[in-house]
């Protein structure tokens, strides 16, 4: 007697992880795209800057490279995982799964081709826009270029996808990821040749701490000579714990470095730091932050811009060298005044 044993294979459930790889791919590839297309014109624009967009600036302003910074950041992040979210996500693909979970493969695939369009036609309009209103002609075919390069390694590898052919996938991935990573590695590599490394952004950074310090100092003194007709004879003349003003401290202190104050004259004297690097000068482009520096003080005869264009007085510079330099002062009582003496009653 034959016993038949009917067995009954039930198709493989719903997966909740591939579900949310796919969204990570999602994510993780739009958010690289847009990050690397951003660093790329950013750091083109520092590179070749568009002097109708621009300022000759001397100084240096911790918003000048944000948008490069921003870029950078969430590019060294989130490419990586983007990286290893695709390897499981191709993995987790060769498995046995769902037919909703290839139906929403397909899906995702689509969306991401759908968003990378739209990015990449965007950022042509917005390029030939700026072309025909005159737009330098290297950056702006440097910036086709990459744009055109993106479309074609995104589209081809996810056109591929869709086919649904086994033989030579794991190459084609294989050969799109490494692609990828000399294209992110190019981007990252020369974006700080543009911007410097994190140890000489910070010495620019302290730089203009310094130069903010020594311009709060000059409009002290001033005031000081307006008020009382007489130069202080040193700094600590200049703190007043009424009005709340202190001495500001140099940032690196703790080396033995100090802002020096002498006089020199009964209207003349000289300020002195101690810098890290020579101050950077150029044209710089708008957005991200001031285009100058500005001082704060409440005296309104007093110009807001310190750093001045070529061919300015030398009044206001600021200009310096590595190592110690020293600014001296003349104050002009046309420009500023004494203050009236009160009535006394």
């Amino acid at each position: 007697m034959e016993t038949q044993t009917n067995i009954t294979i039930s198709p493989p459930k719903f997966n909740v992880g591939f579900f949310f790889v796919c969204l990570g791919i999602l994510i993780t590839l739009i958010t690289s795209v847009v990050s690397f297309l951003n660093l790329v014109f950013a750091t083109l624009d520092k590179r070749f800057p568009d002097v109708l967009n621009s300022s000759y600036q001397y100084g240096y302003s911790t918003y000048d490279y944000e948008s490069i910074r921003m870029s950078l950041a969430t590019l060294i992040i989130i490419f990586p995982v983007f990286l290893v979210v695709s390897y499981f996500w191709n993995k987790l693909y060769r498995m046995n799964i769902a037919l909703w979970d290839r139906f929403f493969r397909r899906w995702v695939i689509y969306i991401i081709l759908f968003l990378s369009s739209v990015v990449i036609v965007v950022d042509l309009v917005t390029l030939v826009r700026y072309f025909i209103s005159g737009e330098i002609t290297s950056r702006f075919i440097y910036k086709v270029l990459t744009v055109l390069l993106v479309a074609v390694l995104v589209g081809f590898y996810y056109i591929s996808a869709l086919k649904e052919r086994e033989e030579n996938k794991s190459k084609i991935g294989m050969i799109f990821g490494i692609a990828g990573i000399i294209l992110v590695v190019a981007s990252v590599g020369y974006s700080f040749m543009i911007i410097g490394s994190p140890m000489n952004q910070r010495l620019l950074r302290l730089d203009d701490r310094r130069v903010g310090d020594l311009q709060n100092i000059q409009w002290q003194v001033i005031n000081y000579w307006q008020q009382k007709e007489k130069l202080p004879v040193n700094l600590e003349e200049l703190a007043n714990p009424l009005s709340g003003w202190s001495l500001p401290v140099e940032p690196e202190f703790e080396k033995g470095k100090k802002y020096e104050y002498t006089v020199k004259g009964s209207m003349s004297f000289e300020l002195c730091a101690i810098f890290s690097l020579p101050m950077p000068k150029g044209w710089r482009e708008y957005g991200g932050g001031e285009v100058f520096p500005m001082i704060v003080n409440t005296d309104t005869r007093v110009a807001k811009t310190s750093y001045p264009y070529p061919g300015g007085g030398n009044n206001e510079s600021w200009d310096h060298q590595e190592g110690r330099t020293c600014f001296i002062r003349t104050i002009d009582k046309d420009m500023y005044p004494p203050f009236p003496k009160p009535e006394n009653y």
